[in-house]
């Protein structure tokens, strides 16, 4: 609804899209000044008047432009679309009682922003029509199709699963009453968690900055950004087909598992690196992206990834490690501890049986904590006693 709202709001600036003489560069309100005759109109809408047209057109909202610029009102309709989102998302659900469509939210969302920052983000004065900056382009492009897999997966594991357990407490599934007030987390958590995912997308789409051909440096990111999206998908795919088999070998080993305990994790915290990385190029300040506080705002993109996957108990790999290890030691021990000791935790790599075990306890973030502990027959001696 959020988007809907402003994509009727901006529809008088769509030739901000557009390159002069596309069919999108005339619309019937171009520029159209109080007093202006017919005639007058039709004279401005000539190939000769058509750039003053456009420049007049992207003034239409000169009003907020003026008080935060481009990127203020970017950032600022992003924040409003993905908290108001997730606010009727949580709304919905809580009256149906239901968790199904939660993560399909977040993966819509992350879509609605794309699309919502390409168009806005033309409409800065000076800034290239969006079609016409490569930049933008790759990025958005690049963006969707990793927010596209997201969505796309979680809504065939939420099929799959036939519901989610996180939940069941706080929707009174457990005997319990239904607790509003949780669930009214869960849904702002998600907010935020789109919106910091999104910041160097947010940053690149807003940017007025004019560098319509790359670097070098901007080509390797953008490679290394595609490589991360890739290897996510490739991953899931790969496991989901494993799952689909009837999980032979008890423990996934195909493809990429083979040299990664966890691949998926790596390529989604891999691509937002990446992504921070590429979008250095787009800073507005003439000193450069390391004097661009906006720039660097950016990085918490990687760091909340990172901070979601690596230490948060209910998902990533707290989920998957510890003490969620106990099946593999109980069905396979000895063929389980041989694989996890030559297998990285997360980069894909051949050889890291042969790493130092100080090194895979920090730069490679196989930490103590993820290793399974099982109960001491100790302890269970001194109950009896």
């Amino acid at each position: 609804l959020a988007f809907l709202a402003l994509i009727l709001l901006f529809w008088n600036d769509a030739s901000a899209f557009a390159t002069p003489g596309s069919a999108f560069g005339v619309h019937p309100s171009a520029a159209v000044e109080p007093n202006t005759t017919l005639g007058e109109n039709k004279r401005a809408s000539t190939t000769g008047d058509l750039h003053s047209a456009i420049k007049s057109q992207r003034k239409s909202i000169a009003h907020v432009q003026g008080n935060m610029g481009t990127q203020g009102l970017v950032y600022g309709a992003a924040l409003a679309t993905t908290f108001g989102m997730q606010t009727i998302g949580f709304i919905a659900a809580y009256l149906l009682k239901t968790e199904t469509f939660y993560d399909i939210f977040g993966g819509i969302n992350y879509l609605l922003l794309a699309v919502m920052s390409a168009v806005l983000g033309a409409t800065g004065d000076g800034a290239l029509p969006w079609m016409d900056d490569p930049r933008k382009i790759l990025t958005t492009v690049l963006f969707a199709c990793s927010r596209g897999w997201l969505l796309l997966f979680l809504a065939w594991r939420a099929h799959e699963r036939k519901g989610d357990s996180r939940f069941d407490e706080v929707l009174g599934k457990s005997g319990n009453p239904p607790q509003p007030g949780g669930f009214f987390v869960f849904w702002m958590v998600q907010a935020m968690w789109v919106m910091l995912i999104s910041m160097p997308m947010l940053f690149v789409n807003s940017s007025s900055a004019i560098k319509p051909t790359f670097s070098g440096y901007d080509i390797a990111w953008a490679v290394f950004f595609g490589i991360g999206v890739l290897t996510e998908i490739v991953a899931d795919i790969q496991k989901a087909i494993w799952v689909k088999r009837g999980r032979q070998g008890n423990f996934c080993e195909a493809g990429l598992w083979k040299y990664s305990r966890h691949p998926n994790y790596f390529g989604e915290i891999f691509q937002w690196w990446c992504l921070f990385a590429f979008s250095y190029s787009s800073s507005e300040n003439p000193l450069g992206g390391y004097a661009d506080p906006l720039w660097w705002a950016g990085i918490i993109s990687p760091l909340f990834t990172m901070q979601i996957l690596l230490t948060m108990g209910p998902t990533g790999i707290c989920n998957a490690e510890g003490k969620n290890l106990k099946r593999y030691y109980d069905k396979c021990p000895e063929r389980y501890a041989k694989y996890r000791e030559n297998t990285s935790i997360l980069i894909p790599f051949i050889g890291y049986g042969l790493i130092p075990q100080f090194l895979k306890r920090t730069i490679f973030f196989d930490f103590e904590r993820y290793e399974y502990k099982p109960p001491s027959d100790d302890s269970a001696g001194k109950k009896d006693e």
